[in-house]
């Protein structure tokens, strides 16, 4: 009798198999050594679709300083260097963030291509679910059972607009959990993700949703929807349900990007005065030798920059191939080699043209005239109606906005500028806007933005903050107006 145990067989190139079908694992390197004054990520990876806007996007939501990279992700590998420092300026020292880096581009190496939002033109709406990532909400689009609904808005800007949409959304039941809005040469796209008021949860009635739809479609829809170059911008208003895993995760300032790209908002006319007096940002020269266009960008230099510039390109179906980027003296200088996902340069004048007018209308979405106002209050149902409704009786236009809801606070962020165009009066904001609005538990105002006038030692915005300082004393559970 033979007493042999017989074991299964597994051969041992089984074990390699998923090596030699997905390739090897992302391999990231974090250098803290070599460089003086900033933190060196690398990323070496076989490519796919997408994966540089991935990796862009992780070092962006952990809010993460790009001064310079080195791309290359030519003949199927995908190599990259980024050169990255934190908020402050300063080199990466916290191991549990460089270890958060390290896990979330080894995750998003290995999900698959993204697919969502591949078509600018058509405008999705999703209900989502919430995950705190980087101390800021991004949108799972999973089925969660804690889900909110998303609603986006497209269409003609005006003075008030932001307002009126807040005031229809208390109106029709709904409270604002999270919203984000730009305004960009005439056009304004928002993102808002609402709850109904009784249950605090998604609105699934198909009829109700229908009913928000039009309601918001109407607001939308101004006095004339001429637009300064005698087009017209159609309003559009969408809500949903989007169905998704994990690996389709994205973030609401891409899709921001792809609302402003759908209504057009890089062809806002330009008197001959106004082109004739201002630098070109972005050129484009061929590479006849590699049949790759040459892409130029210089511009002042800002957090988020890569990230607006790259996402615009691949929501534009362009492959970047190489790149490099740098910094110096508060100007980024961007070079990009790409090529259209055809495999072809870009080869008509139109074509240039219209990339050019696309990267052009990125760079400045975020540059936003005006001031920027601070507040955080105890969350409460029609808050955000109620502080816009403020902001536009006296005079102030919204021109960019976030708000999220942390818990139980209510924190929000507008660049605000007056209605005729002129420099916002802090002293009379003071004296009038904050006593309207009694006690607020904190009010910043700054005047940040990029394109803001450097203050003489007499501007109001200096004093303000000292004697705003001295007022904020008493706290409040929400706006007394």
């Amino acid at each position: 009798m033979n007493n042999t145990v017989c074991s299964p067989y597994f051969d041992p190139d089984f074990d390699t198999l998923p090596e030699r079908l997905y390739g090897p694992p992302c391999r990231v390197c974090i250098d803290n050594d070599s460089m003086k004054g900033c933190t060196v990520v690398k990323v070496d990876s076989v490519n796919k679709e997408g994966l540089l806007l991935e990796v862009v996007q992780v070092l962006t939501d952990m809010n993460l300083q790009i001064c310079k990279s080195y791309i290359s992700c030519d003949a199927g590998w995908f190599m990259d260097v980024f050169h990255v420092r934190d908020e402050n300026g300063n080199k990466l020292t916290d191991q549990k963030a460089i270890n958060e880096i390290q896990q979330a581009l080894g995750k998003s190496r290995a999900s698959p291509p993204s697919q969502q939002y591949s078509n600018v033109n058509s405008v999705i709406t999703t209900m989502t679910n919430y995950k705190t990532y980087s101390k800021k909400f991004i949108p799972l689009l999973s089925n969660s059972t804690d889900q909110y609904t998303a609603i986006e808005m497209t269409g003609t800007d005006r003075p008030g607009l932001f307002s009126e949409i807040s005031a229809a959304l208390v109106d029709l039941r709904c409270n604002i959990v999270e919203v984000h809005a730009w305004s960009h040469n005439a056009r304004l796209a928002c993102v808002a993700y609402i709850s109904d008021q009784s249950t605090d949860s998604a609105i699934e009635d198909p009829s109700r949703l229908t009913s928000i739809e039009d309601h918001l479609t109407t607001v939308l829809r101004a006095t004339t929807n001429r637009n300064g170059d005698g087009t017209s911008t159609r309003p559009d208003v969408k809500t949903s349900e989007f169905l998704g895993g994990e690996g389709n995760m994205t973030s609401v300032e891409r899709r921001l990007h792809q609302l402003m790209l759908s209504v057009r908002d890089f062809e806002a006319p330009s008197s001959p005065k106004e082109m004739k007096g201002r630098k070109r940002m972005v050129t484009i020269e061929s590479c006849e030798q590699k049949g790759y266009s040459i892409v130029n960008i210089e511009c002042k230099d800002r957090p988020r920059l890569m990230f607006d510039t790259v996402c615009t390109l691949t929501d534009m179906q362009y492959v970047i191939f190489h790149a490099s980027i740098s910094s110096h003296g508060g100007y980024a200088f961007q070079e990009y080699f790409i090529r259209h996902v055809d495999g072809y340069a870009l080869d008509t004048a139109s074509e240039k043209e219209r990339v050019i007018k696309c990267l052009e209308a990125a760079i400045e979405r975020r540059v936003c005239e005006g001031v920027r106002l601070e507040l955080c209050a105890e969350n409460r149902v029609g808050l955000l109606s109620d502080i816009t409704r403020v902001l536009r009786e006296n005079g102030l236009v919204v021109v960019r906005a976030d708000v999220e809801t942390h818990g139980e606070k209510s924190v929000n962020a507008f660049y605000v500028k007056d209605i005729s165009g002129n420099e916002v009066d802090v002293e009379y904001f003071s004296n009038s806007v904050k006593r309207e609005m009694g006690p607020i538990v904190t009010l910043h105002v700054k005047n940040d933005t990029t394109r803001r006038k450097t203050p003489s030692k007499s501007s109001p915005s200096l004093s303000f903050g000292g004697m705003l300082r001295s007022r904020i004393e008493r706290l409040s559970h929400g706006f007394i107006i």
